[in-house]
Order: structure tokens, then C-alpha cells, then sequence
């Protein structure tokens, strides 16, 4: 089989649907012999409407790295060479970084499945990751569980 990846990008937020991307993922990359890099955001507010100035407050990605090296354990040790990456930011747009910092082949991503009104106000990370990622993108939807 031609081999089409040597690294993959799984972000994940820790949710059900993302463990299924990273399933798939992981199983991609072990497919192809890719390195998977698994990414966690933890998401950043900007000050703005509602959110004051000062004192604005210290955000770690400390807990999220934690979390990594725990799923990291459960879902990859021994099947395929990975990397684990914690960042603060936006999500979509740290994503399309990463994508491009680490020179991925793909990036595989859950979606949310959100309609109508929470779509508008909470949007999708995923459909701004496809629309801006100059990378290609397979994303994975809640109803499509990856077993």
C-alpha cells in the first residue's frame, strides 16, 4: 500500500467525539507508519465586550498536557509513534499553526454535529479548520463512531 502520510494531526478537546477521531487516527497512522501528533487548545478569551482588561488572569496549558500523557496511555502506548502538544489560543486558528508548524500530511478532527442557533452563536472549529487549513482535513462526526 503507497503510503500517502508520515504525520497526522488529531486535535483533541477530550470529549467522546474527539477520542474517536484520535481511535481513527491512531489507527491511520499505524496504516501508513505516520508519526500522530495529538493536540489539545485550551482556549484563550480576549478581552473584549464583557471581559475586563485587568487583571487579566494566567492561563496554563498545564492541566491539558496532563490529560494528554492520560489518553496518550489509554489510546496509543505501543501502537504508534506520537508526539503530544498542549497550546493556548483560539482553537481554529492554533490548529491551522500547528498543522503548518509540524508539517502534517492530514489532520483528522471531530466535529460537534451543532444545528441552527447554537451552530451560529458557538460555531464549528472544524468547519473553520477546513475552511482555512491549507492541509488536508477528515473530519469525523459524532454519529459515525469509529469502533
Amino acid at each position: 500500500m503507497a503510503k500517502f502520510f508520515k504525520k497526522i494531526l488529531c486535535p483533541i478537546d477530550f470529549d467522546d467525539n474527539s477520542i474517536a477521531a484520535l481511535d481513527y487516527a491512531r489507527d491511520l497512522a499505524k496504516a501508513q507508519g505516520a508519526t500522530l501528533c495529538v493536540m489539545h487548545v485550551v482556549v484563550v478569551l480576549l478581552p473584549g465586550a464583557g471581559f475586563p482588561l485587568e487583571p487579566y488572569p494566567v492561563v496554563s496549558d498545564e492541566p491539558g498536557k496532563l490529560e494528554l500523557q492520560k489518553i496518550a496511555r489509554e489510546h496509543l502506548n505501543g501502537t504508534v509513534q506520537y508526539e503530544l502538544v498542549a497550546r493556548t489560543g483560539h482553537p481554529a486558528e492554533t490548529i491551522v499553526k500547528a498543522a503548518e508548524d509540524f508539517d502534517v500530511d492530514l489532520i483528522v478532527m471531530a466535529t460537534h454535529g451543532r444545528t441552527g442557533v447554537s451552530h451560529l452563536f458557538l460555531g464549528s472549529v472544524a468547519e473553520h479548520v477546513v475552511r482555512q487549513s491549507k492541509r488536508p482535513v477528515l473530519t469525523i462526526r459524532p454519529n459515525d463512531r469509529y469502533q
